[in-house]
């Protein structure tokens, strides 16, 4: 009988202990982003499609830019990944490209259609106005570029000027525009830049921004052949893991 009212007594003590004890928070998980296709305008009247990966209650931040031949498709699991990090962003066609990943790029079939296409360089106004339109809905404060070949290109001489921009991430930018020396106009750069790009191209890269201030950049130079563009950090890329933790560092250190 002792025994019993002993531990009749020690299961009161518990069940007190336990009801003061404050209360487990709840697992958080990462809301996934409601993917949407949009259109909008450059300045010249060529639609400008994109796909949105936003995030609900998180502003977008992030416009993604492609490479040569490819479309907003080059970002499918990028932007998820960014997701991830509590990044809401956009990828767009730009009016100089075609197909990646299963997905046309309708700029290009819009700016071809309407005859208006000029481009790698006529792309920088695809880019601006797409930086207007995440410009809006982030309240009116600067975003993070990020680039691939020759929309790296355009996004360093955007950022050289652009005020609503406040980072930049580049993946093998050079010199790729015509008529204009893209060293010479991005020496202004005072906003944080990362760079990078295969292991061959990191001597030309190191050329391309050698008038830019070395406190604004971050180069981050692969050990392995690596690949041209934002291939970098496609799961088929040897070594996107490296190229994703420098990548992931900057972004974080710019959010």
């Amino acid at each position: 009988m002792t025994r019993f009212i002993t531990l009749l007594l020690a299961l009161f003590i518990l069940n007190i202990a336990y009801s003061q004890m404050p209360p487990t928070p709840p697992v958080t998980k990462s809301t996934p982003s409601e993917i949407n296709t949009i259109t909008f305008y450059a300045k010249d009247s060529v639609q400008i499609t994109a796909d949105t990966y936003f995030l609900k209650g998180i502003a977008p931040t992030v416009l993604l830019c492609h490479q040569a031949g490819f479309s907003r498709g080059e970002y499918i699991n990028t932007a998820k990944k960014l997701n991830a990090l509590g990044f809401s962003c956009m990828a767009i066609d730009q009016r100089s490209g075609k197909e990646v990943n299963g997905i046309v790029n309708q700029t290009a079939n819009d700016a071809n259609a309407k005859k208006m296409n000029v481009g790698y360089t006529g792309a920088k106004q695809d880019v601006e106005a797409a930086i207007d339109y995440l410009y809006e809905l982030n309240g009116h404060r600067p975003i993070i570029l990020v680039g691939s070949s020759y929309s790296a290109s355009l996004a360093l001489w955007i950022a050289s000027e652009n005020k609503k921009v406040k980072a930049a991430a580049v993946f093998s930018p050079g010199e790729y525009l015509k008529n204009l020396n893209l060293a010479e106009t991005i020496k202004t750069i005072s906003i944080p830049i990362f760079v990078t790009s295969s292991k061959r191209e990191t001597g030309p890269v190191e050329k391309l921004l050698r008038f830019v201030k070395p406190q604004y950049i971050t180069h981050f130079k692969p050990t392995v052949k690596g690949i041209h563009g934002s291939k970098a950090l496609w799961k088929s890329t040897e070594g996107h893991e490296t190229y994703w933790k420098a990548f992931k560092e900057f972004m974080l250190a710019n959010k």
